[in-house]
């Protein structure tokens, strides 16, 4: 790896000096404080994020896993270590250099210290989560599926271990959402705090719509919830309309679209 790349682990001591996924102000963004705390939270059940620091570019990427009875996702994980996210590059010369492969090769060497089954991720093309193809390259394979496109990917350090599935369950009871508008967050997510004030606020003013919003408080809560994307969803009469976090545009765009419906 690059002389000017180093990971390191972040630690309830060192989070705020870094910051997370781009945030780094802790007086200014609530978002990067909201992850701070849940990150305590969950640092001594095994939580960890691998950033990745650049001498020159300073924070270009991170890795996030937990063992799997603690994921935010609506899946069955334990034994295995659950990559939430992984991302490379706010500059375009940090990207196509291998940091990313770095990174999980980290989480590998982790897993088999742990003594983990191996280690899962949900997947899939667009926004707010990685393509299944880096880790296909490094042997995950597909052990499960949900709607509309998402993957549940697994390598497995014995292929005799039972696989982790999505709750499938909990991603078919949007009927317990099915009066009004509903926004479920967590803030294992930094991105879900920003612009869910501005949907409530869109959705009273110009549709007369009361916005019911349930903060997803822990992992259990987490693995309850519709939305594959496990740590936002919003649904709209027992109707899933976005599966990860969206501008109030979008919202407008998707409620117009539903009145015409």
């Amino acid at each position: 790896m690059n002389a000017d790349i180093q990971i390191i682990d972040l630690t309830p001591d060192n989070i705020a000096d870094y910051g997370v996924c781009g945030y780094k102000n802790v007086q200014k963004h609530k978002e990067l404080r909201n992850k701070i705390e849940w990150f305590k939270k969950y640092y001594s059940k095994g939580l960890k994020i691998k950033a990745l620091i650049s001498e020159k570019g300073g924070y270009q990427g991170m890795l996030e896993y937990i063992p799997g009875k603690y994921a935010h996702r609506p899946v069955r994980a334990e034994g295995y270590l659950f990559i939430h996210c992984i991302f490379v590059g706010f500059k375009k010369e940090y990207k196509g250099k291998g940091y990313a492969s770095a990174l999980i090769d980290e989480c590998i060497l982790d897993a088999k210290d742990q003594g983990m089954l191996g280690i899962s991720i949900v997947a899939r093309k667009g926004s707010f989560m990685v393509d299944r193809e880096i880790f296909v390259k490094k042997g995950f394979k597909t052990a499960d599926r949900a709607e509309p496109d998402f993957e549940l990917l697994v390598l497995k350090f014995d292929e005799h271990s039972e696989s982790p599935g999505f709750n499938h369950e909990a991603l078919q009871n949007t009927g317990a959402y099915d009066d009004g508008l509903t926004i479920l967050r967590s803030p294992q997510c930094p991105y879900t705090e920003k612009n869910v004030n501005a949907i409530i606020e869109t959705a009273e003013k110009n549709y007369q719509i009361k916005t019911n919003l349930i903060e997803i408080v822990g992992a259990k809560e987490a693995q309850e919830t519709p939305c594959a994307f496990g740590s936002f969803c919003i649904l709209y009469d027992g109707k899933v309309i976005s599966d990860h976090p969206i501008s109030s545009r979008r919202f407008e765009n998707i409620i117009n679209k539903k009145i015409k419906e």
